[in-house]
């Protein structure tokens, strides 16, 4: 029998669902979307803060930010550094007992580098403001209510995508995004869908990967599904996003950021 593909409404059930298990990464109630400009510096900041770099900081760390063993500041790889206020602590204070010496910089000259590192030394880039991982850690399993939908490391449940090994796969701009403007955000594998089988069983769920043959889900019971589709009646993909903007702050946004960048897979 022919299969409907068509993106239409789905049904109250899989709405019902689409909003209870496949919510918003940080909240369960509607949610009022923030712009993104307010996680992000200004690219003010950003021009200023390659000037500083180019006078102060590449000497020893080169153009690339890659000269010194263990730490790529274009591409965020530090030793003991992870949030914005990190940064900040080192280059005021220096680190290394002295091989790391601390430059006095104002304010400005310090948002500026921050901004610079943060948008992988791309003048033109956007830099995502980064906050603390613990707090955000905090944050995913507390207030922003995450870990409701999202599994990491083996805790948690299937209702949303794994989150394990995010960091290791998504920018800071990307996860901003998914956190400010989901909507733009989601990819189409993970779309809600509500299918009709020929045995007259009505599946809704989370689309997991799809062939020509076959799709395969995750249903309402967090069961792991593989379907034939010549075996369907109908296989509706929701044209709806799945989880709305969160209400967290600016900072707490940061935070939460923060944390997501340290899940790179279990050890």
């Amino acid at each position: 029998m022919p299969m409907n593909k068509s993106v239409e409404k789905i049904n109250l059930q899989a709405k019902v669902f689409i909003l209870s298990c496949l919510v918003s990464l940080f909240g369960t109630q509607v949610l009022v979307a923030q712009e993104a400009g307010d996680h992000q510096y200004t690219s003010e900041a950003i021009e200023a803060g390659s000037r500083v770099y180019t006078q102060q900081c590449a000497l020893c760390h080169g153009p690339q930010g890659d000269l010194i063993d263990g730490i790529n500041l274009r591409l965020g790889q530090f030793r003991n550094v992870q949030s914005d206020d990190d940064i900040r602590m080192v280059v005021s204070q220096g680190a290394a007992a002295g091989r790391m010496p601390a430059f006095d910089l104002r304010p400005e000259e310090l948002s500026g580098v921050v901004a610079y590192i943060r948008a992988g030394f791309d003048p033109e880039g956007v830099a995502v403001k980064i906050g603390d991982p613990l707090r955000g850690k905090s944050l995913f399993e507390g207030k922003g209510e995450c870990a409701d939908c999202h599994r990491v490391n083996g805790v948690g449940p299937r209702t949303a995508p794994d989150l394990s090994s995010i960091g290791a796969i998504r920018t800071p701009a990307s996860l901003q995004r998914n956190i400010v403007d989901p909507a733009s955000a989601l990819l189409p594998i993970n779309r809600a869908v509500r299918i009709v089988t020929r045995n007259e069983e009505t599946i809704v769920g989370r689309r997991l990967n799809e062939d020509t043959y076959t799709v395969q889900i995750v249903d309402s019971q967090e069961r792991l599904r593989s379907l034939i589709k010549a075996d369907l009646v109908s296989y509706e993909i929701s044209d709806a996003p799945s989880k709305q903007a969160t209400t967290l702050s600016s900072d707490e946004v940061a935070d939460v950021i923060g944390y997501l960048l340290t899940l790179r897979g279990l050890r």
